[in-house]
């Protein structure tokens, strides 16, 4: 499908351009219930939006990629290239057995402008609970999810800033 409007070469730049309004958005979402109702309200309310918009995201990637649920790590590992954000964070995606996925956040541009602001980390890690568990189920019911680390961890930031192991039972 082609608009009249979108030249045929800009699609990968429009989608890097969409991928970054929407996390300046989300960022100035949180900021904003932050400076109103404080952190912890604004984790809550946060883990409340990412519960819903994660198995929405899942849902339409599978549905995109024409993956059936079910699909087990294969599935969840493609669609993990298609997150919103994989498009401007920099992903690894590591096998060490055939039951186990690995995947890191190398890059990411939270982290990385707050690093580079002199600031906290951002604590992202009750979100990224709900966030990652969710997505993977959502891919395949018979995935768990485990934190390997993210802030508030200590985290290798020279290497990854978070990481997650999915294992399928």
């Amino acid at each position: 499908m082609s608009y009249n409007y979108v030249p045929d070469d800009m699609w990968k730049d429009l989608a890097i351009d969409f991928a970054k309004r929407w996390l300046s958005h989300d960022g100035l979402w949180f900021q904003a219930v932050e400076r109103r109702f404080g952190i912890d309200e604004a984790i809550a309310l946060d883990i409340n939006a990412w519960e819903k918009y994660t198995v929405l995201e899942a849902k339409r990637i599978m549905s995109l990629l024409k993956i059936e649920a079910g699909g087990g790590l294969e599935a969840l590992e493609q669609c993990l290239k298609y997150r919103m954000y994989a498009f401007i964070n920099e992903q690894e995606i590591i096998h060490p057995d055939e039951k186990t996925l690995i995947f890191r956040m190398n890059k990411c541009r939270v982290q990385s402008a707050r690093k580079r602001k002199a600031m906290e980390f951002f604590k992202c890690k009750p979100a990224g609970l709900v966030e990652y568990s969710m997505f993977a189920k959502t891919v395949d019911k018979r995935i768990g999810t485990r934190c390997i680390g993210c802030p508030p961890d200590e985290v290798p930031s020279d290497k990854w800033y978070c990481a997650w192991e999915f294992v399928i039972k």
